[in-house]
């Protein structure tokens, strides 16, 4: 791992080996370091000296350092090398990686690209870019082995030997038939444990999981909960190989949809990150915010219609923070189980009823034994007894209400095909405040009046 100081102590020797202009010696340098650590370095430099290194590593390295860094900075580091180098770094990218930074490219140097790789490659990567960028079609890549099942093993094992360089991340050969439908998998290890002269469809795994290139990312990712996956096999609608989502990616993607899940979660951009500048993270924030403030709004109209029982009773309002709180709280709780349940889960009807019914089960002791303990406290705290009524009955309902709340709304949304985590804190927050204060004033004004 890279610490601070030795991040610094690198830092220093990449410039000083630019200024006597080391370049060889730069390019060792940087072979013998793993792509996240060059990537540190590259970052950690002042542009001048980032663009100098840049002009003077080879492809190779540029493209084995360009695997850790976020598209928009691939981007700035194509520009700066200029169209011809950029060519030859982006020929030697893995096809996802490939695909991902194409969609972002400027429409004239992509067809320029294109034009100047090989037929089978360039169509490959045309496909892959019409994908979209959540689906395993935009994850997959080309770099596996696959034979035809009527093949033997020494044929297999003559075929691995001369693509070993070419594989990435696998430990299983795929096989098809002669349309090129995927059959089965068979391991390595069972390659070598087997008579040369075998026929590869009498030792093949046939039942194989897959997905299609549709398949979206958020059930590769619960496929990748579920079993134990070096790589997952892709196909097209007809159940022919045309891809295969390595370990890393899906790694990847599951770190992917987490973030992203977060981000709605919080109604924060999953585009927002540390090197966002002010005015683009207030902005890409705004929206969600200004139509939470409107939605607050219904609050305070709520109050003032109560104004009266107010009046009547100021102790109410000592209790106000404390039963929106506790409502909203017990809400986001229901909610990070249902859209966690979800993500993990298939579910039907029959699951459906009985989640609802075990959240509302859990409300009811929640909300009696907050009820009861509130109740309590008010009537000591105030010496009024209809007081610790109202405030342990409003509390009691409030987190039933918050409780069904974030379970009922999240599934509504994942049966309407809409992502959950859209019904996420602060939405859900506003939405049982207005639930709890209407029951709460209510309440109040029945029994106090």
């Amino acid at each position: 791992m890279i610490t601070k100081e030795k991040l610094e102590g690198e830092t220093l020797k990449v410039i000083e080996k630019l200024h006597k202009e080391k370049f060889d010696e730069l390019n060792e340098m940087f072979r013998e370091k793993r792509p996240y650590d060059m990537s540190v370095i590259f970052q950690s430099l002042p542009e001048k000296h980032g663009i100098s290194l840049l002009h003077n590593l080879d492809e190779m390295t540029i493209a084995s350092m360009m695997q850790k860094i976020n598209t928009m900075q691939k981007l700035e580091m194509l520009g700066k090398i200029g169209p011809e180098k950029a060519n030859k770094v982006l020929a030697l990218l893995d096809s996802n990686i490939l695909t991902r930074l194409l969609k972002k490219y400027p429409q004239v140097q992509l067809t320029k690209f294109l034009e100047e790789m090989d037929e089978t490659n360039a169509s490959y990567v045309k496909t892959m870019i019409d994908y979209p960028e959540d689906t395993a079609g935009s994850l997959m890549t080309n770099r596996y082995i696959s034979i035809e099942d009527h093949s033997t093993v020494l044929d297999a094992i003559n075929k691995t030997r001369s693509l070993a360089l070419y594989l990435k991340g696998n430990n299983h050969l795929y096989l098809i038939d002669k349309k090129g439908v995927l059959t089965g998998t068979v391991s390595y290890k069972d390659l070598l444990l087997s008579d040369p002269h075998e026929m590869l469809k009498n030792i093949m795994l046939e039942q194989v999981i897959c997905v299609t290139v549709s398949t979206k990312r958020e059930n590769i990712v619960r496929l990748l909960r579920r079993y134990d996956f070096t790589a997952l096999p892709v196909t097209n609608e007809e159940g022919v190989l045309v891809g295969m989502i390595t370990f890393d990616c899906m790694v990847e993607a599951l770190l992917q949809e987490t973030s992203d899940d977060y981000g709605k979660f919080s109604t924060a951009s999953k585009e927002i990150d540390f090197k966002t500048k002010p005015i683009i993270a207030a902005v890409r924030r705004l929206p969600w915010l200004v139509i939470l403030l409107f939605i607050g709004l219904i609050s305070g109209s709520i109050i003032s219609k109560f104004e009266g029982t107010l009046e009547k009773v100021v102790a109410l309002a000592f209790f106000m923070p404390l039963i929106a709180g506790m409502t909203g709280n017990t809400g986001t709780q229901s909610l990070a189980v249902v859209v966690r349940g979800l993500a993990e889960n298939e579910i039907d009807v029959k699951a459906v009823f009985k989640l609802i019914l075990r959240e509302f089960w859990v409300s009811l002791i929640i909300g009696s034994t907050c009820g009861l303990l509130i109740s309590i406290i008010a009537f000591i705290w105030q010496g009024n007894m209809y007081l610790g009524i109202v405030v342990g009955g409003s509390l009691f309902l409030t987190l039933i209400l918050g409780t069904m709340a974030g379970t009922i709304i999240p599934i509504i949304l994942y049966k309407c095909k809409l992502d959950p985590a859209v019904a996420s804190g602060p939405l859900i927050t506003t939405v049982n405040d207005i639930f709890s204060l209407i029951t709460y004033f209510s309440i109040a004004s029945l029994l106090l009046s």
